[in-house]
């Protein structure tokens, strides 16, 4: 029996280290892992999920993205000839965005944003006071290593100006009922996972690991 191909895209500024407690019966599938790539001179979401799209090498794959890297394997989907596609902690549409997005949307606050701040994770991590925000920090130098203000600025604002309105029916959404960043409230057609945040991919991989081979074979 062939192995079932899963790529996985992390979200915004993370590498697939994120993905790092993943695991999936290896009898049954085989994990690719995905990173984020340096976006070309004005290039669109869509010019880049077809770029992304091209390393994604077996048909019948299962496409998984977290957050950003959810809207970014949605765009992705119209390239390729898919077993599943998964989104966790992400949105279906910008009709599931927050109202402070949305409304960063219409002001372009959103260009406003000091993504230089991202570049010097390590000297904050320096400069830190208090053992919970310096653990915190660790977490973003180990995970969020994508810093590039060239990609943080495409990505943030590709993420708050994403323009699809209908939801994709195939999509199968994995949400926590505790995403700060994504509201459960405005999230519609989702399989809850009770105490999940936005960064369950980390917090709750003994939920995925036990559910995910389920979802993906059905």
């Amino acid at each position: 029996m062939n192995k079932i191909p899963v790529y996985m895209m992390p979200g915004l500024a993370a590498n697939s280290l994120i993905f790092e407690n993943i695991k999936l019966p290896e009898s049954t599938f085989e994990i690719h892992l995905l990173d984020w790539e340096i976006p070309l001179d004005n290039e669109t979401l869509l010019n880049y999920a077809e770029r992304m799209a091209k390393l994604v090498k077996q048909e019948k794959a299962v496409l998984i993205g977290v957050s950003f890297g959810g809207v970014l394997v949605q765009e992705m989907a119209q390239f390729l000839d898919l077993r599943k596609l998964i989104i966790i902690s992400s949105i279906k549409s910008n009709l599931e965005l927050p109202l402070p997005m949305k409304i960063a949307k219409t002001t372009k606050a959103y260009k406003l944003m000091p993504t230089s701040l991202f570049q010097n994770i390590e000297s904050l991590v320096k400069l830190s006071f208090g053992n919970l925000i310096k653990q915190r920090l660790r977490l973003y130098q180990k995970y969020m290593s994508m810093r590039e203000k060239v990609y943080l600025d495409w990505a943030i604002e590709q993420m708050v100006l994403w323009n699809r309105i209908e939801e994709d029916r195939k999509v199968i959404h994995i949400h926590g009922d505790a995403d700060a960043v994504f509201p459960i409230k405005h999230i519609k057609n989702c399989v809850v996972v009770k105490g999940g945040t936005h960064i369950m991919i980390l917090t709750k991989y003994k939920w995925l690991n036990e559910n995910l081979p389920r979802i993906i074979l059905e």
